[in-house]
């Protein structure tokens, strides 16, 4: 069993230049929840790393992403998943926390609650911030080309796939 660490925006769902906001604006990207079932029939442990300022710039709350996070929870369920943990970091950029990727920050939550080592852990990102953290944690860092991945194409040693489902189509065969 491995540890798989996932973003959200733009990796499980539709992401937004605007923010995903409420439930309603919470999209599933195609493919991407049956791949996290098939990721967790085969026993694989998922978490989520996912960068959420905008509760710190007031777009929405802690009970609102909260309600966002539920219908995802319910809807992988749905699909035969399960995700052990979501880690957020609900800073502004100018904060400087230590929990906002490209810091390590959610990935060290992660391996602590989990009691998992980084290094075997797989890490899957749209963006260099996600693959920065990745890397600076220890993990394996994959790119999607979903949401903001076409920023992702010019990376060197960096595997890149056209999806979530696509990379757990070539993982799990």
């Amino acid at each position: 069993m491995s540890l798989i660490i996932l973003d959200r925006d733009g990796v499980i769902n539709y992401d937004s230049p605007a923010f995903i906001k409420s439930p309603n604006e919470w999209q599933p990207l195609p493919g991407s929840l049956a791949a996290i079932g098939r990721l967790t029939q085969a026993g694989h442990t998922i978490a989520i790393a996912t960068n959420q300022s905008g509760v710190g710039r007031g777009l929405y709350d802690l009970a609102t992403l909260a309600a966002i996070h539920a219908k995802m929870l319910t809807m992988v369920k749905d699909h035969g998943g399960e995700i052990a943990l979501v880690c957020f970091c609900p800073h502004r950029p100018d904060e400087g926390c230590a929990c906002r990727k490209p810091l390590p920050g959610l990935f060290e939550q992660i391996g602590q609650l989990l009691q998992a080592d980084l290094r075997q852990a797989i890490a899957i990102g749209d963006s260099l911030r996600d693959i920065d953290a990745a890397r600076a944690a220890g993990a394996t860092p994959i790119g999607v080309k979903t949401g903001n991945g076409r920023s992702l194409i010019n990376q060197p040693g960096l595997p890149l796939f056209d999806n979530l489902a696509a990379w757990v189509e070539d993982f799990i065969a």
